[in-house]
């Protein structure tokens, strides 16, 4: 028995192309085990044999069913050639169907939901790939629509070999039409009341599965519940086919904690301790907690939510916070207590809107410290869209926000900022990744000095303008040469990645922009540079090497460089 590679044989389809051509080589035999180990002779011949059958069978699906096939089997150079196997195909014309036979019948045999006329009409070429899709179709249209007996009495075509032509015979019985009757839930965790405003429907609605999925999948989705099994009790449907819904619920753990460590240029080596309380009473109270330490940023804050209205969309927040900073132009804490709420609005923007206390207590530079305090009224539109939260092929993130303070009301100064941030990635070419962001920012008072550290703009590091270290960028005080922060910020980013193999990519990338002050002269910064990306199951893990190509360099030779790293989703 001769090996696969001492046999050789070579398959040649012809007169065919496109979809027919590929189902063709996936159906045939020959062309599969073209390569096998241990094909001889016999297994060839036999398998040759087979193969104008398995042409015609697998050209069926597109109505072609006068198939004609040559079909030739040699050896080149004998004794030791290869075998070459040649099947020239004459597809012929499609067959068309000739008659329809489509009846709808029962209590719903006038319900708009059912098309008048099947899909597919008289002259048109058979394809079974179309008539299985129009039964799906009409199938889906019974069950979506609470014909939950519906029945197919008759659903098969016939071909007609002699006239060549095919007859589609499709019946459907609806049965009666059924409703959802009320829900119940079987649980002993939260409030019934706040449990009912989780249902997207009213008794009496037509009855839908895909509504009781629905449901399901937004039990699951607060958290609160680990299983949830929703049970139709369609044996106890009353007179006007109302079927009683109960929802099964079991609780899920109430505590979950998470360790971590990452790094980050801006923060260096970061240790964060999360704990999380997936509720806290029968009204779905529910906190987060997070601790994050870090040489340069440290914080902890609690997100204590309440749900109101629909409780997977819509939620008030208590949220204290600590942060500490030491930064390249300021040191010190800002402690803020937020009260707000947050809604889910039509085409995904989630506006959070609300009320934040403040005080801090920062130096900038080598300044004593300001201490301040204010009440700030604030609101916020975000939206994320992505294929992949954690490695983007294709999606943006944006963010507005808005918030200012009444001098005399809690603070010391009038002010209004605006701020816009966008990043934008786009998937091209296979292998490559176009990625830019911007950040936009302003802020009307009287000076800049009015603004609280924390409230002033300023660019530079790992998310700005790299080749500069974090907040060192910003209108620049002439007598100390310090960077004290400004009242408008215009920061962007151009981004191209590369895939080299696997996981791992390569970048160049620009960076421009500043933090700029009315008060102040003040240039556009902007920076070159190149990167290594690797794909980590929790995000890429950056690492570029960036020129600050503005920055003054009294050595001459290369510009200053400085080394990015950071982990983290891409959006």
């Amino acid at each position: 028995m001769a090996p696969a590679m001492a046999l050789g044989l070579k398959v040649e389809v012809s007169g065919l192309e496109g979809k027919e051509r590929d189902n063709v080589l996936a159906l045939l035999d020959i062309y599969q085990e073209r390569d096998a180990a241990g094909l001889d002779l016999p297994r060839v011949r036999a398998l040759h044999r087979l193969a104008p059958q398995q042409i015609r069978d697998a050209l069926a699906p597109f109505g072609l069913y006068r198939v004609a096939v040559d079909a030739t089997l040699e050896q080149s150079a004998p004794p030791d050639g290869p075998w070459l196997a040649r099947y020239r195909v004459r597809p012929g014309e499609p067959v068309r169907i000739g008659a329809v036979d489509y009846q709808v019948r029962g209590p719903g045999e006038d319900d708009p939901a059912f098309p008048e006329r099947f899909p597919m009409q008289r002259g048109d070429v058979l394809l079974h790939a179309d008539y299985e899709r129009a039964k799906s179709e009409l199938r889906y249209a019974a069950s979506a629509n609470g014909y939950l007996d519906y029945r197919l009495p008759r659903h098969q075509v016939l071909v007609d070999p002699e006239a060549y032509s095919a007859a589609v015979h499709f019946h459907l019985d609806t049965g009666a039409q059924y409703h959802l009757g009320e829900v119940t839930f079987k649980q002993d965790l939260l409030d019934d009341g706040l449990l009912q405003r989780y249902l997207r429907f009213a008794p009496g609605a037509v009855y839908d599965p895909d509504l009781l999925l629905e449901l399901q999948s937004r039990l699951l989705g607060s958290e609160y519940y680990s299983e949830v099994e929703i049970v139709p009790h369609k044996e106890a449907r009353d007179d006007e086919g109302r079927i009683p819904i109960e929802v099964i619920a079991t609780r899920n753990k109430a505590n979950k904690y998470r360790l971590g460590v990452g790094f980050a240029t801006d923060s260096g080596p970061r240790f964060s301790m999360d704990w999380r309380r997936r509720y806290l009473n029968r009204w779905g109270h529910k906190f987060r907690t997070e601790l994050i330490l870090s040489p340069r940023h440290s914080e902890w804050n609690l997100d204590y939510r309440i749900p109101v209205q629909d409780p997977t969309r819509d939620y008030l927040t208590i949220r204290p916070q600590s942060v500490y900073d030491d930064t390249a132009s300021r040191k010190g804490w800002v402690h803020t207590v937020q009260l707000a709420h947050s809604r889910l609005t039509g085409g995904g923007w989630r506006r959070t809107g609300g009320f934040d206390f403040r005080y801090e207590d920062i130096a900038l530079n080598d300044a004593p410290a300001q201490r301040t305090s204010e009440l700030v009224p604030n609101i916020s539109w975000s939206k994320t869209v992505s294929d992949d939260p954690v490695n983007t092929n294709r999606g943006y993130r944006i963010k507005y926000t808005l918030l200012g303070t009444f001098g005399g009301v809690l603070a010391e100064h009038s002010y209004l900022s605006g701020q816009i941030q966008f990043k934008w990635v786009r998937r091209f070419a296979e292998r490559y990744r176009l990625i830019a962001r911007t950040d936009l920012g302003a802020t009307l008072a009287d000076s800049v000095d009015d603004l609280p550290a924390s409230r002033r703009f300023y660019a530079g590091g790992d998310a700005s303008i790299r080749g500069w270290d974090y907040d060192a960028l910003g209108p620049t005080d002439p007598v100390t040469d310090q960077t004290v922060g400004g009242r408008y910020l215009a920061v962007g980013s151009l981004e191209l990645e590369r895939e080299i193999r696997g996981p791992w990519s390569a970048a160049l990338f620009t960076d421009f922009g500043n933090a700029f002050d009315p008060d102040y002269d003040q240039q556009i910064a902007y920076s070159a540079g190149v990167g290594v990306r690797w794909a980590s199951p929790i995000g890429q893990v950056r690492l570029d090497l960036a020129f600050a190509l503005s920055k003054d360099n009294d050595n001459g030779g290369w510009p200053p460089a400085r080394l990015h790293i950071v982990i983290g989703p891409d959006l």
